[in-house]
């Protein structure tokens, strides 16, 4: 349910321009965003270790 509640903050416009963060695409999550990729660390590492991300694979974690 906090997903939802994220996700649902996430596409709502902010107040002010100052307030606009980087958010994961994928849950929502602000900190640990990675600008390259659009995903947090946390889905990042997920999607590696399955092989969804060309070009990166798992190392040692």
């Amino acid at each position: 349910m906090a997903r939802k509640a994220q996700i649902a903050k996430q596409q709502k416009n902010a107040k002010f321009k100052t307030r606009e963060k980087n958010r994961c695409k994928v849950c929502g999550r602000t900190h640990g965003y990675m600008s390259k990729y659009g995903v947090c660390r946390i889905c990042f590492r997920e999607m590696a270790a399955n092989g969804e991300i060309p070009g990166v694979k798992k190392s040692s974690w």
